[in-house]
């Protein structure tokens, strides 16, 4: 079945699920269909199906539209614990997550998706010495996915949308994209995600519908918020993706609170969504 274009959709992480029959049951709930789903690791979900997951999720009748690659020993306490040891950013750890990706390839075929998103790591600046050795590593991640017919899409925050084009650009490979979370701009202090848009607009592959307001102190996270209460600017960002030509789904994403909570939060965010669409 296609996806309609700009399709309502929530992180299978947000909702806190550990089955497949728990996250039909909360998407019946929400009273939507669509969903970006957790491959499975210790960050973003573990599934009670483990190795008949692909399975049991194809079979539950909800539409995946794509997965999403967490890493063992990520650390969000602060934004320089996951800067140290974040995606591939940490040489000595590149060899094993590229191993850990390999996998989470083979998942992404067996749910018969295309699509898997991660974060890259903080993507090094020009004049970093371990530049060129990370972008290496990300051409590596391109050949792997390519060898599966895959499209990896970064994930937006970690670095300025500037830098993620720059390095685009200079990767050149077709099937790096990227995966759009406004709010992660936001609470990693990386610039305007409205202007980040406009020049990532032709690698847009998917997004992640967060709001967050900025920290006031550096080196601390900013707050993540129900849509609508942050310094994004839901209604504008909507406004920007339909101007670039964005069609793909709106996957909401809600990582505060306990599982009501967060149900609670993304019914809300549904109902902004379907007011923000229909201006």
């Amino acid at each position: 079945m296609a996806i309609e274009p700009l399709a309502i959709g929530v992180c299978s992480w947000s909702l806190q699920v550990k089955s497949i029959p728990e996250l039909k049951t909360l998407l019946e709930r929400l009273g939507i269909n669509v969903v970006q789903i957790a491959c499975g690791d210790p960050h973003h979900a573990a599934w009670e199906e483990g190795d008949e997951l692909p399975a049991k999720a194809k079979e539950a009748g909800f539409e995946m539209v794509g997965a999403m690659l967490g890493f063992p020993g990520e650390d969000y306490t602060t934004p320089q614990t996951i800067k140290e040891i974040g995606g591939f950013g940490n040489p000595a750890t590149r060899g094993e997550r590229l191993e850990r990706l390999q996998w989470a390839l083979d998942r992404t075929v067996a749910f018969g998706l295309s699509d898997l998103m991660l974060h890259a790591g903080f993507i090094p600046e020009p004049d970093d010495p371990d530049r060129k050795p990370f972008l290496d590593t990300l051409a590596k991640v391109s050949d792997l996915a390519k060898a599966k017919n895959v499209t990896i899409a970064f994930e937006t925050g970690q670095e300025t949308a500037d830098l993620l084009r720059l390095t685009l650009d200079e990767l050149r490979c077709p099937n790096l994209k990227v995966n759009f979370d406004p709010a992660n701009m936001i609470l990693y202090d990386k610039g305007d995600p409205l202007r980040a848009v406009e020049i990532l607009a032709p690698d847009i592959r998917s997004v992640h519908v967060k709001d967050a307001i900025k920290t006031k102190v550096p080196g601390t996270w900013g707050e993540e918020v129900p849509l609508g209460q942050g310094e994004v600017n839901i209604k504008k960002f909507i406004q920007t993706l339909k101007k670039v030509g964005y069609r793909g789904p709106l996957c909401i994403e809600r990582e505060v609170g306990n599982q009501e909570e967060r149900m609670r939060d993304v019914a809300h965010g549904i109902r902004y969504l379907q007011e923000c669409l229909a201006e």
